[in-house]
């Protein structure tokens, strides 16, 4: 595909490039709670400002429904990226049909992507006359990099219409990310060990089914551990539950890959005051429910760390906002930032805990902006977006 430095090549001064990020980031009304996915968007957006580009930045805030709605304007982002550069970044109005007046090295954020619904519409024609638009408003000579790997698993119009309208250029981020991501898939250093945690076995059954053939070891936390548990005859009492996977866990566990905790802690409620105690995984009290991994579990999970050569993650290991379930999640990404392994932290939230507990990014290989992009990437499906860009 063709990246970034090729179009740096090719010159972009007093050009107008298109480039879609992904600013995707939680809020607490109008602040940012975590803004690692803008900061992971600044290497592409400086050099492109740098080389004297006009950048039009597209990306998208939450999921409005069909319309500007004002609790997902882009504007905290615009101001957070302001403050990171160091120079304005204006904010476009949604429907604009000019950029305001640019000089070389601008930067502009165009309002939230998906205020408009032919953004995510499943009718190519809708979501190519809006590409059209998008492709109208940056001029004849402009370019397009895709730079938001959090969005390529998805057919939307700045993702991939786009694409085959301007000429397009694969992002740092984005060509990081695939570089990455085919270390895991085509030729892993072994031992390689998987750490899944997260709510649903149901959200994961595919990417397991993946990589059960493929790795050594798949260490299992979150709330899905307590399916499998189940599929082992244990009781768990109010812990969460999937019955209708029971069957589907107990075939998995015969590859005899699959670790899962021995002990937990469990609480009498959702909440950070509640009662809790740490009890083995076959002895969950009935009317508690299980909200991190144990010590015990953390150190057999941190013993099997040691040794890999390469590691996943994917998941925290319990509900980690909350202070007395957080111990299993620092334990187990302390262990992989110990290691020695070539370490990939599946994005999504398993790069918020790193962030929220204090972790050292720099003590990971790889933290991935993009969850469930990375997960159909190892699950072997096509990313849309990557491919368009293969096929450019």
């Amino acid at each position: 595909m063709n990246t970034l430095d090729d179009l740096i090549d090719e010159g972009v001064e007093g050009r107008a490039v298109l480039v879609r990020s992904d600013l995707n980031v939680p809020l607490d009304g109008t602040t940012i709670t975590d803004d690692g996915r803008i900061r992971a968007s600044l290497p592409t957006i400086q050099e492109l400002s740098g080389a004297g580009a006009l950048v039009v930045i597209t990306a998208h805030l939450g999921r409005p429904k069909g319309g500007p709605e004002e609790k997902y304007s882009l504007a905290p982002v615009a101001d957070r990226l302001s403050d990171l550069l160091g120079a304005p970044v204006r904010l476009v109005e949604f429907g604009a049909k000019h950029l305001p007046n640019m000089a070389a090295g601008d930067v502009v954020l165009l309002e939230n992507i998906r205020f408009d619904p032919r953004e995510t519409s499943k009718n190519d024609d809708d979501r190519a006359a809006f590409a059209r638009e998008l492709a109208a408003l940056v001029g004849d000579d402009a370019a397009f990099v895709s730079d938001g790997f959090g969005v390529v698993h998805r057919k939307q119009a700045s993702v991939y219409d786009v694409a085959q309208i301007l000429p397009a250029y694969a992002g740092g981020l984005v060509l990081s990310e695939v570089e990455v991501l085919r270390r895991l898939t085509e030729k892993p250093e072994r031992p390689y060990a998987v750490v899944l945690g997260g709510s649903k076995v149901s959200d994961k059954l595919a990417v397991i089914e993946a990589l059960l053939p493929k790795v050594d070891a798949l260490l299992v936390g979150g709330g899905m551990c307590f399916t499998f548990l189940a599929a082992q005859g244990y009781g768990v009492g109010d812990s969460l539950l999937e019955s209708d996977q029971i069957g589907t866990c107990r075939k998995l566990l015969e590859s005899g890959k699959i670790m899962l905790p021995t002990d937990v802690v469990v609480a009498d409620d959702f909440s950070a005051e509640a009662t809790t105690q740490t009890v083995d995984a076959d002895a969950i009290p009935d009317g508690w429910k299980g909200l991190d991994i144990g010590p015990a579990s953390v150190a057999a999970f941190a013993e099997v760390l040691a040794g890999a050569k390469t590691v996943f993650w994917n998941g925290p290991m319990g509900v980690f906002e909350l202070a007395p379930f957080a111990e299993g999640t620092r334990g187990v990404a302390q262990a992989i930032v110990d290691g020695t392994a070539f370490s990939v932290v599946g994005g999504g939230d398993s790069a918020a805990a790193v962030r929220t507990l204090g972790l050292p990014e720099d003590g990971f290989s790889h933290v991935s902006t993009g969850g469930g992009a990375s997960l159909e990437y190892l699950e072997g499906k096509t990313l849309p977006g990557v491919a368009v860009l293969e096929n450019t």
